[in-house]
């Protein structure tokens, strides 16, 4: 008889009585051929046939297979049990409940291995039923489960089994699952998009506006700073660099940040945080980017202000105080110094104003 090893914890006394009640031939068949021991970590088969033997293949004997590692007691929790009679080997069963791959995460939970998911819908929901089970047992706290395009059809599964969707990119969807009683402390979905404007002034006193191609009714004509979003692992100021020269062609160095906007509920129910910057021009030549700009020049600043969209809104117009306050050096903004910090041992980007700097730009009031 051929018998696999599995883990006593993960196969109770009570699921082999049932085994036994299920498949009561095959039992009978083999039951004077072993005896079944168990011990705290696993549960072996020894003949007690009188010719059984560890090498032997002849007829009624046990053939031992290689004992586990231990990253296989771990993996495996109900494995298949094999006899072997008469030199054929039958199943009494077989279910793949190998625990998913996973790695902790800083907070008690797991992250699964998205590259080592099972393909088949099937194995899939048997592997992640027990995996959930087994990490609940071992207290753990919350799953992120990310599913990549291709292993896409696993969502539903998912899903079915009780994950929640946490959010998508391009390439794959974010799914997690909250294992203790109570409220999910899981973090959300970011919530906010980044959004910053760039400030550039010549020294003719002439300010670099553009009209944006695609724009809502209201704003058709309009001369504007540029403006956009910064990309994922940007900095305020080098999005709002990077932001002047694609719409522009024009380079440009950053001063300050002057202002910042807030606002909620902007994009599928997202917040908005825009931040102004001022930027001092490095070139005057200007190439219009066609996919996203219809025009672009230097305006005269007293042309750019008496704009009549800008006059009548207020927020427009209180932007364009805060800097023309700046350009006399009347307002002080914050300009951006790179410290590191112990708590999570990485440089970060902390913006705020020097007023006993030689170089500072302003006064202040």
């Amino acid at each position: 008889m051929e018998c696999s090893f599995f883990s006593s914890k993960s196969m109770p006394m009570s699921e082999i009585v049932h085994m036994e009640r299920t498949y009561p031939s095959h039992f009978s068949k083999s039951r004077r051929l072993i005896d079944v021991k168990f011990t705290p970590k696993l549960c072996s088969c020894r003949a007690t046939s009188p010719k059984a033997s560890d090498s032997s293949s002849s007829d009624n004997t046990y053939v031992p297979k290689r004992a586990p590692s231990s990253l296989d007691q771990e993996k495996l929790g109900e494995g298949n049990l094999l006899y072997q009679i008469n030199g054929t080997n039958s199943s009494l069963f077989s279910r793949n409940t190998r625990i998913l791959d996973s790695f902790d995460d800083e907070y008690g939970g797991v992250i699964l291995d998205s590259e080592r998911l099972p393909a088949d819908p099937n194995v899939f929901t048997s592997m992640l039923r027990f995996s959930v089970s087994h990490l609940k047992a071992k207290e753990k706290k919350g799953i992120w489960l990310k599913l990549p395009v291709e292993k896409s059809h696993l969502v539903p599964v998912a899903v079915k089994e009780g994950f929640e969707y946490h959010h998508a990119e391009r390439g794959y969807v974010m799914l997690t699952y909250w294992l203790p009683e109570g409220p999910c402390l899981l973090p959300d979905n970011a919530s906010h998009q980044v959004g910053v404007g760039g400030f550039v002034i010549n020294d003719k006193n002439e300010v670099l506006v553009v009209q944006e191609r695609y724009c809502v009714p209201a704003l058709v004509g309009l001369w504007k700073i540029p403006t956009g979003f910064i990309v994922a692992s940007e900095e305020i100021f080098t999005g709002a660099v990077r932001e002047v020269k694609e719409e522009t062609g024009i380079d440009t160095e950053f001063v300050e940040v002057v202002a910042f906007r807030h606002v909620h509920n902007v994009a599928f129910e997202k917040s908005d945080l825009f931040f102004i910057c001022m930027l001092k021009p490095l070139s005057t030549q200007i190439m219009v980017d066609d996919h996203e700009i219809q025009a672009a020049k230097w305006i005269p600043l007293a042309e750019f202000v008496q704009q009549p969209l800008i006059q009548e809104d207020s927020m427009f117009k209180k932007i364009i105080d805060i800097c023309l306050a700046h350009l006399g050096k009347r307002y002080c903004g914050l300009s951006v110094h790179q410290l590191a910090s112990k708590f999570d041992g990485r440089i970060s980007s902390l913006y705020y104003n020097v007023l006993d700097s030689q170089d500072t730009n302003c006064i202040g009031n």
